[in-house]
């Protein structure tokens, strides 16, 4: 007897009221579980805390601010999320932003339901998705900055502050403090760290903090 794997987990964040609506009933019509939807940055931050989606399909234009503050928001109180844009525009700069704040994926909003419900499955087993493209664009950008400075690209602005923090150290009741996070956040953004570096204890994580000089002041 076979055990089917759940759907995952999707919260649903857009400024318009009709596309966020479709694309919540699209995904539910293709099986996934939608758990929320949210207009903004402040809604989408106050639901993801409660509902912990495994994806977040996130717009950049939003009620009360943008997709990469929205992105950096969401992950900081659901770090095991994650981000799927899904955008109007496709400019570079869009992009990058994104994926700097944390985004696994980006898709333009002309893919198709199959397109989408597809880059969904693949943002939630953590594999990046982007609209053809897009992905050249992306690595060319993460080549550059390799060739410029140490970095740690597969790591969002945040987990890379505290990976910061634990190099030198820091306990996660210390970090908390330090950042005016609960220990529980602080300790979700070590496991993760821990997950997508593939490092087993705190030892080797400061060892690869040193070793990519992430245990200085940037």
């Amino acid at each position: 007897m076979t055990t089917e794997t759940p759907a995952p987990t999707v919260m649903v964040v857009d400024d318009h009221p009709i596309w966020r609506d479709a694309v919540a009933r699209d995904l539910a019509d293709e099986g996934f579980t939608v758990v929320a939807t949210a207009d903004g940055v402040a809604a989408a931050r106050r639901r993801a805390a409660v509902v912990l989606p495994d994806v977040v399909v996130m717009d950049m234009q939003l009620a009360d601010g943008d997709g990469v503050r929205a992105t950096a928001e969401v992950l900081a109180v659901s770090p095991a999320s994650r981000i799927l844009v899904l955008s109007a525009s496709g400019e570079q700069d869009d992009v990058l932003q994104a994926v700097k704040a944390g985004a696994t994926g980006y898709l333009v909003k002309s893919a198709s339901k199959a397109e989408l419900s597809e880059a969904v499955r693949a943002t939630a087993a953590g594999r990046a998705v982007f609209t053809p493209g897009l992905a050249g664009l992306v690595l060319g950008e993460y080549r550059r900055m390799g060739r410029t400075r140490k970095a740690a690209p597969m790591l969002s602005e945040r987990e890379t502050e505290i990976l910061r923090y634990v190099a030198k150290g820091m306990t996660a009741k210390q970090i908390a403090e330090k950042l005016s996070l609960s220990h529980r956040t602080v300790e979700n953004h070590v496991q993760s760290t821990f997950k997508k570096l593939q490092l087993a204890n705190r030892v080797e994580l400061t060892r690869y903090a040193i070793r990519h000089g992430l245990d200085k002041e940037p």
